[in-house]
């Protein structure tokens, strides 16, 4: 697992939930084909209405028309990030558009169990409002040894959340990568 992150943000506002990240008419691609896939990572946060990605201007997609990935790695939320449905689809749209990391106030309690059990991308909170303090764009940087986030442009870092018992299975890749790391279970 990667202690440093780097990239640029991506920032988006509160409730975004699993429809938005991926909507329901994208639930149709295969998770093992390679080239559907990609489709993922396409459609990822293609449901957020234009004016609410991007911000604080907004109209920024997140995956520029006819792309597979995003320019943006870190993406910085407001409160009750992924609520609705429990489709695991969500997080795995957004590891395949290329998010390493997400940073929210909050989220939606399945939305961050299949970030860390499926090894997808980090689930970081913090208690600032982080999404109105850094733009889309910004480059940011996180230690995830020490829990920061650095806003390179600005020069100023902010404490995230510790993963806490999380952060295993998240170092590991996920909850059967631990499993196995750990004889819980059959290696395979």
């Amino acid at each position: 697992m990667e202690t440093i992150i780097q990239g640029k943000a991506y920032i988006l506002g509160k409730n975004i939930d699993t429809d938005q990240i991926i909507p329901a008419e994208h639930l149709v691609y295969s998770l093992s084909d390679p080239e559907e896939v990609k489709l993922y990572g396409k459609y990822a946060l293609s449901g957020v209405p234009p004016e609410q990605g991007g911000l604080p201007e907004g109209n920024i997609p997140f995956i520029r028309e006819g792309e597979f990935s995003s320019d943006y790695t870190i993406i910085i939320a407001g409160p009750n990030f992924g609520c609705g449905s429990s489709r695991e689809h969500a997080p795995f749209a957004l590891k395949v558009a290329g998010a390493k990391a997400i940073i929210a106030e909050s989220y939606a309690r399945i939305f961050y169990r299949n970030c860390v059990d499926g090894g997808f991308v980090i689930p970081y909170e913090t208690a600032e409002q982080l999404n109105q303090l850094i733009k889309t764009g910004d480059e940011l940087k996180i230690d995830v040894k020490a829990n920061t986030i650095e806003n390179l442009n600005r020069q100023v870092t902010y404490k995230l959340s510790a993963l806490g018992d999380v952060f295993s299975i998240i170092e590991a890749g996920g909850i059967f990568a631990y499993a196995r790391q750990e004889n819980l279970m059959a290696q395979s």
